[in-house]
């Protein structure tokens, strides 16, 4: 076992060129997918957070039981769209980092609603009725209360990304797995294991590890800085 972490390790520092263009693929992917998440998840998530309408708790539900999805459930969906044979397939996305990202961003986007509500949720409601007092537009009020609510929103975003960097299913199955163009760590880890290239899959395991704890401690070091 000690051989072969050695022998990873190595090969990290060799400079394999096909080992760095998985991991950008990862990441690339993900931070796509998580921004595109994000834009739709902040604004619906201040409007359950702050708002009362009919329906709400309906919402809620809903939201989280679209959470608790297994990746490979979103992936059958999406590829059932966007298949030949579905409504989408003349679009040809199918094994295409856009496919990935449609997958990605159904996955994160739930989660991160979810965490942005709970967060506006808990702050003080009279914050918007004084914004609106001193003559706030809705728009400026949308990003102020965002901005006092901005840690715990953050640390949303941020779930949402290692909600999407670390998932197999949507990835080999609306990806395919392509060598240089949708092969990200994820898939990468189950097919080199799978062919007994145990160092190879090992390497790609620490890099995932570290972008993990990165993230990590980006968001530690934020809310340290921030108190």
């Amino acid at each position: 076992m000690l051989g072969a972490f050695g022998r990873a390790v190595q090969l990290l520092f060799s400079g394999n060129k096909e080992v760095f263009f998985i991991a950008w693929t990862s990441l690339r992917l993900s931070l796509v997918s998580v921004v595109i998440a994000s834009s739709l998840s902040l604004p619906l998530g201040f409007l359950i957070g702050l708002k009362s309408f009919r329906g709400k708790k309906g919402v809620i539900a809903f939201l989280n039981a679209l959470i608790a999805l297994p990746t490979v459930v979103v992936g059958l969906l999406v590829y059932s769209f966007i298949s030949r044979a579905g409504p989408l397939g003349s679009l040809g996305l199918l094994f295409s980092p856009g496919a990935i990202n449609i997958g990605q961003v159904i996955l994160c986007f739930p989660l991160i609603t979810s965490l942005v509500y709970s967060a506006l949720s808990r702050l003080d409601r009279r914050l918007p009725e004084t914004l609106i007092t001193l003559g706030a537009k809705h728009v400026e009020i949308f990003w102020m209360t965002l901005r006092e609510g901005r840690i715990a929103i953050l640390s949303a975003i941020l779930s949402g990304f290692g909600r999407v960097v670390g998932e197999v299913g949507v990835a080999m199955m609306l990806g395919g797995n392509i060598r240089w163009y949708t092969r990200t760590l994820t898939t990468a880890i189950a097919l080199e294991t799978s062919k007994g290239e145990f160092e190879l899959g090992l390497a790609l395991g620490l890099i995932l590890m570290a972008i993990a704890f990165l993230v990590n401690f980006t968001l530690h070091g934020i809310i340290k800085h921030e108190h």
